[in-house]
C-alpha cells in the first residue's frame, strides 16, 4: 500500500514541497505556522513513511543552521494521456519533474482492452529504463466525458466500447497503485496550472482543439467537473441548426465544423475538387489528407486552407466569447493538435472574443497558445494523482 500522510499538516507540507521544491525546516515553519516541535514531529513522521528526506543544511539565519527537507527522491508517479489517435506516457518524480516520456500512435476505437494494454506497454518500456520501480500513483486522461468519482467514461461520442468501462479499477489492479481518471482536457488544464502559463492564475479556461474540442474549467485553482462530469464539453455546442452531422448524433456542433476530423473532411473535399492546388498535390502524394495538411497549407499561404483556419477560428472564438462573458476568466489557453495551426488560428479566436465579449471581461484577458505542447496532459495527470496521494485520500 502506498504510504500516505496521516493528517492535514503532513499533507500541507507535502504539497508545499512538491510545488516549491526543497525547503529548510525554518522556511517550512514560517509557511505552515507550526511550532518548531510540532513541525519536527510531522517531518520526522513523513520521513519514516518514506515521503520526505533530508537534503543538507540551509544557510545560517544567525543561529544553528536549519536542515533542508525535500520530497523523497524515490517517489514516482505515472501520467497517461490517451487521445483519439495517440497515447502519451510519462514518469515523474515527487516534484513532478518528467524523468521519461514516450508517445505512440493509437486508435481509441480499438476499445479499452487494447488501448489500455498499449498504455501499459509504453509505461513498461519506461520502467525498463530504470527510472521507476514502485509507482506511487497513476493519473489517466481520456478523450471523452468521465464520471470522476467512479473513474469510468460515460457515453463518450468517439470511444465505441468504452461506455462505463471500469478504467480506474482495471488499471489499479494491473499497476498495483492508486489510479485516478479524468477527461483529457481537464488533465491538460492541471498541467498548465502546475507547470505552464497558468501557474499564477486561479481561474482560467484551457481549450483543446484536436480530433474533438473541449474546455477545461479551473475555478479557484480546482477543476470544475459539473454534476455528472460533462462540464466543458463545448465541442457539442450547436453553432448552426443546419450544419453537418457530428459524431455525437446532433447537427451543427462546433466540433463538426472545426475538429481534426472535420478539417480532414473539408480538406479532402477541397483536394478532390482541385479548389486547392496545395491539397490536391498532397492528396495525390499521400492518398489521404489530415488536419496537419491544412496547417501546412496555411503556412505555405494557400488561400483555401487559410480560409478553413480563419473560419474555424471565428467559430471557436464566438463560442468562447459567450463563455468569457459568463465565466470572466483570468486567462484563456488554446492547446491541442489543431492549435498547432498557430497564430493564424489564435488571431481569429482573439478577434471574435474581443469583439463579442463584454469589455469588462476582456479588458485584461490574455488569450495565448499553450507552451507545454504534448507534455501538458502527462504532467497534469501526475498532478491529479499526486494531489490525491499527498492529501492522504484513500
Amino acid at each position: 500500500m502506498t504510504a500516505r500522510p496521516e493528517n492535514i499538516h503532513q499533507a500541507r507540507l507535502l504539497l508545499l514541497l512538491r510545488g516549491e521544491g526543497a525547503r529548510s525546516r525554518a522556511e517550512l515553519g514560517d509557511v505552515v505556522r507550526l511550532s518548531r516541535s510540532k513541525l519536527a514531529v510531522e517531518l520526522d513522521r513523513l520521513a519514516e513513511l518514506g515521503l520526505v528526506e533530508p537534503a543538507g543544511l540551509a544557510a545560517s539565519r544567525g543561529g544553528r543552521r536549519s536542515g533542508i527537507v525535500r520530497i523523497a527522491s524515490g517517489l514516482r508517479f505515472a501520467g497517461i494521456d490517451i487521445g483519439a489517435t495517440s497515447i502519451d506516457v510519462a514518469v515523474t518524480n515527487g516534484e513532478l519533474e518528467v524523468l521519461g516520456h514516450m508517445s505512440a500512435p493509437a486508435d481509441i476505437r480499438d476499445g479499452p482492452a487494447a488501448v489500455l494494454a498499449q498504455a501499459r506497454e509504453l509505461l513498461g518500456k519506461l520502467r525498463a529504463r530504470g527510472i521507476a520501480g514502485e509507482l506511487h500513483g497513476t493519473g489517466i486522461g481520456l478523450p471523452g466525458p468521465v464520471s470522476f468519482p467512479e473513474g469510468i467514461p460515460i457515453a463518450p461520442p468517439i470511444m465505441p466500447g468504452w461506455d462505463r468501462y471500469p478504467v480506474r479499477e482495471a488499471m489499479g489492479q494491473e499497476l498495483g497503485c492508486p489510479v485516478l481518471v479524468d477527461n483529457d482536457v481537464n488533465i491538460m488544464a492541471l498541467g498548465e496550472l502546475h507547470a505552464g502559463l497558468a501557474r499564477s492564475v486561479d481561474d482560467f479556461l484551457l481549450v483543446k482543439i484536436g480530433t474533438g474540442i473541449g474546455c477545461g474549467i479551473v475555478v479557484g485553482g480546482q477543476i470544475y467537473h459539473g454534476v455528472s462530469g460533462s462540464a466543458g464539453d463545448i465541442g457539442h455546442i450547436q453553432v448552426d441548426d443546419h450544419g453537418p452531422v457530428c459524431p455525437c448524433g446532433n447537427t451543427g456542433c462546433l466540433e463538426a465544423y472545426f475538429g481534426g476530423a472535420a478539417l480532414a473532411r473539408d480538406a479532402l473535399a477541397a483536394g478532390r475538387s482541385n479548389r486547392s492546388a496545395f491539397l490536391a498535390a498532397r492528396l495525390a502524394e499521400n492518398g489521404v489528407l489530415t488536419a496537419e495538411d491544412v496547417g501546412a497549407g496555411a503556412i505555405a499561404g494557400d488561400a483555401v486552407t487559410l480560409g478553413m483556419v480563419r473560419d474555424g477560428g471565428r467559430r471557436v472564438g464566438r463560442v468562447l466569447a459567450g463563455l468569457v462573458s459568463f465565466f470572466n476568466p483570468g486567462l484563456v489557453i488554446i492547446a491541442g493538435g489543431v492549435a498547432g495551426l498557430g497564430h493564424v488560428l489564435l488571431a481569429q479566436v482573439r478577434s471574435a472574443i474581443y469583439q463579442r465579449s463584454l469589455p469588462l471581461a476582456t479588458g485584461n484577458l490574455p488569450i495565448v497558445l499553450s507552451e507545454l505542447e504534448e507534455s501538458a496532459g502527462v504532467i497534469g495527470a501526475t498532478r491529479l494523482i499526486s494531489d490525491h496521494v499527498f492529501a492522504g485520500r484513500a
